[in-house]
């Protein structure tokens, strides 16, 4: 591969750069297919141009954060449907650079192709992403303008070639758990989340009555952790506070731990509605722009904004809030909408929105403990080495649409295959989460077929597998479904097809050294025939081939 480093041919040694405002001192390591970047920065760096190639013809795009899509792209493609999101719910949602965002495919941390791949290993202080320039892949760091007066790690690259893209896949996928000292929890959860029956109006008679039901059935549903999502708290950003009908939240999470499960919560932590307690009493705490709290984006027909993880105050409300949560009973902690933390704007210290998140991040992580952190909502690389767990996909629904773009909102299918494009982050990065299962055969859109996808998948991948339907529709085979996706976690999973070589939206997942010995799963999630290794594979369809 030939491709530039700083503006000039890569080769190996030292490199310094000084402009007006910066000083860039970089070191260049090239062996064996292999190409490794390090260095620092100062001063005023902007935005700094680190790689350039030619634009392969086809690649891989992945978002920067969890409900982002990562899939198969060319350099033509655009996703006209973001001017609406950003207009209508939040410039950065999908980008702490909407202005990049709009332009055309814009792959955040890193990007691969037939042979190649071009990524950062950290994002600690800048923002990493490729864009398409001409002709040209180009690699950027964005440090948004801030100044450094003490030199701050440049995020390392590493450029890889040759091979399948699934092997320079895992290879990035180890350069990044070590770049980021990631340690990997030996715990993979398997338990019941609210979220996907009840959604926000979830009940206490709702909670106790599935406390019951999985207590009765323990061996047909072997879960681990009891999980409320959201609808317990009176307001997004006061969340020791329940709604009328619920008990103080030690009662709640009494109610699960008194029959042997671990109790689990959902929470915003970065978020805070206009209407909430959080916000009247403390919009100092917020991100802000020309002196007044900055909106973040809107969610449950409200604007929210977004804690400034900088400020003292903030922070220890934070630590306070994570630490209360523990003391009530709870040791596993889903915290969601986190790219909040992460929005541009003023805060309490000159620091980038990057090393603002990965500040709150950083106080959640020390107030938890050894209790299990699932992130959602995340910006991805900055998290590596902070949290015990993260959704990689969108969120799932009792639906499934083969939409055009994975920028278009819970969905089934996007949440499932994001699970499989990302699923070398698993054990690397974290445990992934491919969201939750939904058994169920009423009150529901997915089919039969779809529904035992899901499940199969999930449990080939060997990630978390947490089952989100009123435990009182499932039956015998539902609850037999749920047994097999868990029978097939254990092994050293990878993924093929990932740039289309079965077909658009055709897998192979492949299982080795778990419980279940070498396994294959073939996924269809296409709304056409398939035939993978001489088997046909009807639409929306798996098989174990053995």
């Amino acid at each position: 591969m030939i491709f530039q480093l700083f503006g000039r041919p890569a080769r190996a040694g030292r490199i310094v750069r000084r402009t007006k405002d910066a000083r860039l001192e970089a070191r260049v390591e090239r062996a064996g297919g292999r190409c490794i970047v390090t260095g620092t920065v100062s001063g005023r760096p902007g935005r700094i141009e680190v790689f350039r190639t030619a634009a392969p013809a086809a690649y891989l795009l992945n978002n920067w954060q969890s409900w982002g899509p990562m899939e198969a792209v060319t350099p033509g493609t655009r996703f006209p449907e973001l001017e609406g999101i950003v207009r209508d719910y939040s410039p950065y949602l999908f980008s702490p650079l909407p202005g990049e965002l709009l332009k055309g495919p814009a792959s955040d941390y890193f990007t691969a192709w037939d042979g190649g791949l071009a990524g950062f290993l950290a994002s600690r202080a800048g923002h990493p992403f490729f864009t398409v320039e001409g002709g040209d892949l180009v690699g950027w760091i964005d440090y948004f303008d801030a100044a450094f007066d003490d030199p701050v790690p440049l995020e390392p690259l590493a450029v890889l070639e040759g091979g399948p893209v699934g092997d320079l896949l895992d290879a990035y996928g180890r350069l990044v758990k070590r770049a980021n000292r990631v340690r990997i929890n030996s715990w993979n959860p398997a338990g019941w989340c609210s979220w996907y029956h009840y959604f926000g109006k979830l009940g206490w008679p709702d909670v106790l009555e599935n406390v019951e039901a999985a207590t009765k059935d323990r061996r047909a549903l072997p879960f681990d952790v009891f999980q409320v999502d959201d609808g317990y708290e009176t307001e997004i950003g006061d969340w020791m506070s329940a709604k009328p009908g619920y008990p103080d939240l030690a009662g709640l999470a009494r109610a699960i731990t008194d029959k042997g499960f671990r109790a689990g919560i959902w929470a915003a932590p970065f978020s805070a509605a206009e209407s909430s307690r959080l916000f009247a009493e403390h919009p100092d705490w917020m991100v802000s722009e020309g002196g007044r709290p900055k909106p973040c984006y809107r969610g449950w027909g409200k604007t929210i904004y977004a804690l400034d993880t900088t400020h003292p105050g903030a922070k220890e409300w934070l630590a306070g809030t994570v630490s209360a949560l523990r003391k009530a009973g709870f040791s596993y902690l889903k915290i969601d909408f986190l790219f909040a933390a992460a929005m541009p704007g003023t805060r309490q210290k000159g620091v980038t929105p990057v090393q603002a998140y990965r500040e709150g991040l950083r106080v959640i992580r020390r107030a938890a403990g050894d209790d299990f952190v699932l992130a959602c909502g995340a910006p991805l690389l900055p998290s590596a080495g902070l949290v015990d767990a993260m959704r990689i996909g969108e969120d799932t629904a009792p639906y499934w649409k083969t939409k055009p773009s994975g920028f278009q909102g819970p969905n089934a299918y996007f949440a499932l295959k994001n699970a499989l494009m990302r699923q070398f982050m698993h054990r690397s990065f974290w445990l992934n989460d491919p969201d939750c299962l939904l058994l169920r055969p009423r009150e529901i859109e997915l089919t039969r077929n779809e529904r035992e996808l899901y499940a199969l998948a999930a449990g080939a991948l060997d990630n978390l597998i947490v089952d989100s339907d009123r435990l009182a529709l499932l039956g015998p085979e539902e609850k037999a479904l749920f047994r097999r996706a868990l029978a097939l976690r254990g092994g050293r999973t990878r993924v093929e097809g990932l740039l289309g070589e079965f077909g658009t939206d055709v897998y192979v997942v492949e299982s080795r050294g778990g419980p279940a010995g070498l396994t294959r799963l073939t996924v269809n999630l296409s709304d056409g025939d398939a035939v993978i290794e001489g088997k046909a594979l009807p639409p929306r369809t798996g098989a174990v081939l053995g």
